[in-house]
């Protein structure tokens, strides 16, 4: 079958990364996005070093946006208590504003489509015609493929009836961006009752601090700040950051019921990709890298079933089997990691009290919610 055009629902990493390659291989790609770059997402902005041969190799990565390289990992629970483990594979910290917006400026130059400050309202699969319509409020559009990469909750979920959208999620994420005294090399993770708290350093002699909390501790204060002063602060790291810190933004950037439930990596005939397809628990630190992916799993797909004149089944088949098998065993050792060992005093010291006595075993749970470089 002859695959045109490629529309790509959501202008993240996996969108950007997918259309990029899609225009560099002939398929024509309009990609659309609601917002306009550069903008902020409430994100943990660490890449894994798996990703970096694939971005040198397409030039998806500039050595000009400085970002600094982290190898150490510490750990703290509750009470403070606190572990530091090398990280053998390592990593980098970058923002989303500024990755996004140079992945968005590439597209650009390399011929996507970009259309901005556009939500899509519906995508459709029309099974006369064997093609799609998708609508925005102004524009309306016909594609014979639909990649889905609208992040970890979208309107788009909502009119889709997905699964996990039913599901009330206990989580709120919430993110600032901070200069502090954080060495560039190492990324934290601190616990607090209810959730846990992540800290590197980004691009700019910038630190990103971003947390998960169960949405029933923010209910039982005024406000975001007083639930911090109450709750993150008995983690003496936390409250340390926070006194020191100059906060960059007037207000924290947050997202609300964030799901970790199983999604499906093809819905409608829409192939999703990144937080859409599934989302790895954030104190894993690897959801940028699954993202970049992601990106590159579907375009290499996309162009495969051009070249060899595959089916609409063909692809969708061998989508969903090749997502399957990379990240569905990282989601589900990320969700039992979240669920069993962190957001409470008693289970961040067992936490804590394993990475102390067996730096192998939390070696090989890093392990294996990270992959090999691609």
């Amino acid at each position: 079958m002859s695959f045109k055009n490629v529309i790509v629902v959501g202008g993240g990493l996996a969108g950007l990364i997918a259309s990029i390659r899609l225009v560099r291989s002939g398929i024509a790609c309009t990609l659309i996005e609601k917002k306009n770059y550069p903008f902020h997402r409430v994100c943990g902005e660490y890449i894994s070093n798996e990703t970096l041969p694939f971005l040198k190799r397409e030039s998806l990565f500039s050595e000009t946006l400085s970002p600094p390289a982290i190898n150490q990992f510490q750990l703290s629970s509750v009470n403070g208590k606190s572990t530091k483990l090398s990280l053998d594979s390592g990593g980098f910290g970058i923002s989303r504003f500024t990755l996004d917006n140079f992945l968005y400026q590439k597209a650009l130059h390399e011929g996507v489509n970009v259309i901005v400050e556009q939500e899509v309202e519906s995508v459709f699969f029309l099974d006369d015609e064997d093609m799609f319509t998708v609508k925005t409020p102004r524009q309306e559009f016909s594609a014979s493929l639909v990649i889905g990469a609208f992040g970890k909750r979208s309107r788009m979920d909502n009119t889709l009836k997905r699964g996990f959208i039913q599901k009330r999620s206990p989580y709120v994420g919430v993110k600032y961006h901070i200069r502090t005294n954080h060495p560039d090399n190492l990324i934290g993770l601190h616990n607090f009752n209810g959730g846990y708290c992540g800290i590197s350093n980004i691009e700019d002699g910038k630190t990103n601090l971003c947390y998960l909390v169960q949405r029933k501790q923010v209910k039982r204060f005024k406000g975001i700040r007083d639930m911090e002063e109450t709750v993150l602060f008995q983690n003496p790291f936390l409250k340390s950051i926070f006194h020191s810190a100059d906060f960059l933004f007037d207000n924290p950037e947050t997202i609300n019921e964030i799901s970790f439930e199983t999604k499906e990596p093809v819905l409608n005939h829409i192939l999703m990709a990144g937080d859409a397809a599934g989302m790895i628990a954030p104190l894993c630190g690897n959801g940028m890298a699954m993202a970049i992916h992601t990106g590159k799993i579907v375009s290499d797909l996309i162009v495969q079933a051009v070249a060899e004149s595959r089916s609409r089944a063909w692809l969708e088949a061998a989508y969903a089997d090749r997502w399957t098998s990379t990240f569905a065993g990282r989601l589900r050792t990320g969700r039992l990691i979240q669920n069993y060992l962190f957001g409470s005093a008693w289970s961040s010291r067992v936490a804590v009290n394993l990475a102390v006595h067996s730096s192998w075993l939390a070696k090989q749970i890093i392990k294996k919610t990270h992959g090999l470089p691609f």
